[in-house]
C-alpha cells in the first residue's frame, strides 16, 4: 500500500539559482524502511523537509510536481495535522530536546501535552514507550545530563509516543559511538517490526545493508538509482554517484575482478561467508 507518492517533484530554495531537487519520482510503501543515501549536498535533507511539510509550509521557494501523503497533496495538509502523521527525528538530539522539562519522563510527555491530551492518558502512554524502549533507568534524569546516545533515544521516544505513521530520521547516529549507534538502531528495528514506515538518512552503509528494505540514491538533487537494498548496494555504479558500498559487497566485486567470481555479490557478513564456502566447494570439486 502506497503511503507517500512523489511525482515529478522539483524544488528551488528562495535564494538559490538552481533546483535542490530535480524531477524526483519515488513511492513509499507502508511498513517498509527506506534509506536515502548519497554524497553530502545531494538533496537528502531537502527531500526529508518536503516529506514532513517544512517545504513548502516553512521554507517557501518554488515547489513543482506532486508530493502526496495518503493521496493528499502536501500543500493541502496543515502542519499540525502533519506533525501527528509524520514524526521527524533531527540529526542533533540537542535540537529535539525542549529545554523546558526537568526530567526524561516529562520531556517525552511534552508533545502530548501540547496536543491537550488528558494527563492520565499522557502518563500511561509515556510509561508504555519508556518500557518498550528499555529506558526506564533514564526516567528521572535531566535530559541535558545524558550522553549523546541517551539523548538520541529520548528524542526518538518523544516522537514515538506521538504514534505517527511515518518516521523520518535524519542521520541519527552521526554523533554517536558504536554502542549508542547500536541502541538507536535497535529502536529503529523495533519500530519497523511494529509496522511503522521509516525514511532514514544514514551514512553508515553497513547498517543500511542490514536494516533497509529499499535504497534511494540521490546525486545533485536527482534520484539516480533506486531499488531493493541488495540490488543497489551490490552495484558498482553506486560508487560513481558518491555512495558507499558495504565492505562485503566491495570484497565480492574485487573477487570477481580477480577472476574468482563467487556467483553472487554478498551484502552482509553472513552472505559473504556462505558465498565463499560455496565457491571453495566448487573449486575443490573442479
Amino acid at each position: 500500500m502506497s503511503m507517500i507518492t512523489i511525482k515529478n517533484l522539483s524544488y528551488q530554495y528562495p535564494i538559490s539559482e538552481t533546483d535542490a531537487l530535480k524531477d524526483v519520482n519515488v513511492t513509499i510503501e507502508k511498513g517498509k524502511l527506506y534509506a536515502l543515501v548519497g554524497a553530502n549536498g545531494g538533496g537528502k535533507t531537502t527531500l526529508c523537509n518536503v516529506i514532513r511539510g517544512f517545504i513548502p509550509h516553512f521554507y517557501k521557494g518554488d515547489l513543482r510536481g506532486e508530493m502526496l501523503i495518503e493521496g493528499k497533496d502536501i500543500r493541502e495538509w496543515e502542519l499540525g495535522e502533519l506533525s501527528q502523521k509524520i514524526g521527524y527525528v533531527f540529526q542533533n538530539p540537542f535540537t529535539q530536546i525542549s529545554g523546558v522539562k526537568d526530567n526524561v519522563f516529562e520531556e517525552i510527555a511534552f508533545g502530548l501535552e501540547n496536543l491537550g491530551m488528558e494527563p492520565e492518558l499522557i502518563r500511561e502512554k509515556v510509561a508504555q514507550v519508556i518500557e518498550m524502549l528499555g529506558i526506564g533507568y533514564l526516567r528521572d534524569k535531566n535530559p541535558f545530563e545524558l550522553s549523546g546516545g541517551q539523548k538520541q533515544r529520548v528524542a526518538l521516544a518523544s516522537i514515538i509516543v506521538m504514534e505517527p505513521d511515518v518516521l523520518v530520521i535524519d542521520e541519527p547516529t552521526s554523533q554517536l559511538d558504536p554502542k549508542g549507534t547500536e541502541e538507536v538502531f535497535k529502536i529503529i528495528e523495533l519500530m519497523k517490526k511494529k509496522g511503522k514506515t521509516i525514511i532514514l538518512v544514514e551514512h553508515k552503509i553497513e547498517l543500511i545493508a542490514e536494516y533497509a528494505d529499499y535504497v534511494i540514491l540521490l546525486n545533485e538533487g536527482e534520484v539516480v538509482m533506486q531499488g531493493n537494498t541488495k540490488e543497489i548496494l551490490t552495484d558498482e555504479r553506486s560508487l560513481s554517484f558518491g555512495a558507499a558500498l558495504p565492505q562485503y559487497s566491495m570484497f565480492g566485486l574485487e573477487m570477481r575482478k580477480r577472476g574468482m567470481d563467487l556467483g553472487t555479490i554478498p551484502l552482509t557478513e553472513k552472505e559473504a561467508i556462505e558465498a565463499v564456502k560455496a565457491w571453495m566447494k566448487k573449486e575443490v570439486k573442479a
